[in-house]
């Protein structure tokens, strides 16, 4: 922890005053503390079995020292602070990859002090890099890089070699600075999603708080005012070490912090510790926070005199209040970098929301779309730019759905009627060749708005809940999985429909033809039957590419900003894909089966259905280059989201 870094902060919640570092504000305890005790630790001393080399920060109610341990010749942060707090107990819980591994405490009783021992990491942390994007002026450039070269110069002054050969480091060089937020905010969500299952939250998220690896992995630290919330004291321990930084607060922990407010510090939930991220990973991006800090709004005025500090701390409270829940000025998103994709916008706008329903409920949720923002063909899905097709197609779903089913079923439907009027019907008398005509108008006629609306019926999720998701309309997690479901499966289903209706409707006609036109040979009901065969498979395979292609690429995607995704998803998508092979055997075979048919006509009548036979085989390679085109951006969207949806990210490992 570098000089500057204010641990250890524990507050009564009616009890506090507002103390400033340079430009950053926190809340400290407005009694006084025992000095002489925590004053008199130096570098050079030793302490239980550690000696202290080097002094790497102070604050308030802590000092943090770069240790020896003796006992196991290892190097190690001993944080040392007044006998207070909850801290060994919340961590003794966290035992997490991006979460600062606590050894274990020794209690200094003729001190009346702590000793708080835990992994040592060089990297320095976000203040420094905050620091170094401050000083460094934006340039489309600007990469992953200017994390790397903050953290080698932390670590240039404390005298370590940086690694080399790392693909971490790798990894990050070759971000984007947006990129580099992202990936940085999906590690402290993931933290942050272990801490709540725990139930611990933080309660003081900012950049100081925030360790590094010598490769940049980020590691939360400083819990000394967290809580675990199914403590047996957990009441009190909720508002006993209550504090933080101001300017990183959540509206509902600052209005804990007030006392003319309802809330109390047990009211805070994993929302908070979200909220104060995203003001983070925003002041991380652009360099400044979203919203004024306590320290500019009090320059704004008079200073206070001692009669008035109480006063004026409640109107800086009740300003920063103010300004939280109004949400964000337009001013401040136009802080952000232009290269900031999309989805990372939505997703900080999301966690800035001033009501806590409204932001990700669980570091999970947060996790995964940061998961979406780092994989540029998913947030391009999830977050079409306003310009392109897929955002202008979407409320257009119902008419583009409809056609990709009806187009090539009337194709199909008049190719059938055409093969067995040349074959079979032509042959009888006029009479029953009217007849028959009638009988296909009134099947297609009644069989067509039929599937129609089965169809229709099938996909009401994907047309009732997008619509409501762009009026502002919130669904539980079960709706938007059934909705996401029916997206996965719609191709299924409507092939499903159009096989039912292309059987019903030829058995319709065959009985329909029996009895009400007879004398037809039985060679005529097996042309009958051959042409209803290769009719259905020509007006059911190809719907189902154009169907899940849409349905994949335009519909599914509007679902995954609005709350987690399990991983039934991703297997439904593996699913999905292996049936997709299947239908694309059956659209190859399509003008195969023309062809073969061809071989039972004879020589003499073949001649009635050479054309039709003709725009079956080249139609046929037609459609199936167009299936096959399809099916690979099916499969590559597929693949894209099944690797955002299958929960299954790997942690990075220490080296």
């Amino acid at each position: 922890m570098p000089p500057g870094h204010q641990a250890g902060r524990a507050i009564a919640a009616d009890e506090f005053v507002t103390q400033r570092h340079g430009d950053e504000s926190e809340t400290v305890p407005a009694l006084p503390r025992k000095v002489d005790a925590l004053d008199a630790v130096d570098v050079g001393q030793r302490l239980d079995e550690f000696d202290l080399l080097t002094n790497l920060g102070s604050g308030a109610f802590a000092r943090v020292f770069l240790a020896r341990q003796t006992s196991m010749q290892r190097l190690v942060a001993v944080k040392i602070s007044e006998n207070h707090g909850t801290e060994p107990q919340t961590l003794a819980q966290l035992d997490h990859d991006y979460i600062v591994r606590v050894f274990d405490q020794r209690l200094l009783p003729e001190r009346d002090l702590r000793l708080l021992y835990m992994q040592y990491l060089p990297g320095g942390t976000l203040l420094d890099v905050l620091h170094k994007a401050r000083k460094t002026t934006w340039t489309p450039q600007r990469s992953g890089q200017l994390l790397l070269d903050a953290i080698d110069e932390a670590m240039e002054a404390k005298g370590e070699i940086r690694p080399t050969d790392s693909s971490v480091r790798a990894e990050l060089a070759g971000l984007s600075w947006p990129e580099t937020v992202a990936w940085l905010g999906r590690r402290l969500a993931e933290a942050l999603d272990y801490a709540g299952r725990h139930h611990v939250l933080h309660r003081d998220i900012q950049p100081a708080n925030v360790l590094l690896t010598a490769e940049g992995v980020p590691k939360l630290a400083d819990f000394n005012i967290s809580f675990a919330s199914r403590s047996p004291d957990a009441d009190r321990a909720a508002t006993a070490y209550f504090g933080g930084s101001l300017s990183y607060m959540s509206p509902e922990q600052l209005a804990a912090c007030h006392p003319a407010d309802a809330t109390t510090p047990g009211d805070l939930d994993t929302r908070s510790d979200i909220y104060s991220l995203g003001v983070m990973l925003w002041e991380l991006l652009t360099g400044r926070k979203p919203f004024p800090s306590a320290s500019s709004i009090d320059s704004a005025g008079a200073t206070p005199t001692s009669q008035q500090t109480t006063q004026g701390e409640h109107s800086t409270l009740d300003t920063m209040l103010a300004h939280r829940t109004a949400g964000i000025t337009a001013s401040a998103i136009a802080d952000l970098p232009p290269d900031t994709p999309p989805t990372l916008r939505r997703i900080l706008l999301t966690c800035l929301a001033p009501n806590p329903d409204d932001r990700w409920s669980t570091g999970a949720e947060l996790a995964q779309q940061f998961d979406i923002c780092l994989n540029p063909p998913a947030r391009n899905l999830v977050d079409p730019p306003p310009g392109s097709w897929r955002y202008r197609l979407r409320p257009w779903s119902i008419l583009i759905m409809e056609l990709g089913v009806v187009v090539p079923n009337l194709l199909a439907a008049y190719l059938n009627y055409y093969n067995v009027r040349s074959l079979v019907i032509d042959d009888l008398s006029r009479q029953a060749q009217q007849r028959f005509d009638l009988m296909w108008l009134i099947v297609t006629l009644v069989s067509f708005p039929v599937g129609a609306l089965l169809i229709l019926y099938i996909r009401r999720y994907l047309v009732l809940v997008p619509y409501g998701l762009r009026k502002g309309k919130t669904y539980d997690a079960a709706i938007l999985a059934r909705a996401r479901t029916d997206a996965i499966l719609l191709g299924d289903r409507v092939f499903v429909v159009l096989s039912g209706i292309w059987l019903v409707c030829g058995a319709a006609w065959a009985v329909a033809m029996a009895i009400d036109i007879g004398g037809i040979p039985a060679r005529g009901y097996l042309y009958f039957f051959a042409s209803v065969v290769v009719c259905a498979a020509v007006a059911v395979a190809y719907p189902f590419f154009l169907v899940t292609f849409y349905a994949i690429r335009c519909l599914y995607p509007t679902f995954l900003p609005h709350g987690e995704v399990t991983g039934a998803d991703s297997e439904q998508m593996r699913r999905l894909h292996d049936r997709s092979v299947r239908y694309l055997a059956v659209a190859a075979a399509v003008p195969l089966i023309g062809v073969a048919g061809a071989t039972f006509i004879p020589l003499d009548e073949i001649g009635s259905v050479i054309v039709a036979i003709r725009i079956l085989c080249i139609g046929g390679v037609v459609a199936f280059m167009g299936a096959y085109w399809l099916f690979r951006k099916v499969e590559s969207d597929l693949t894209t989201l099944e690797g955002v949806t299958s929960n299954r990210s790997q942690p990075i490992r220490e080296p």
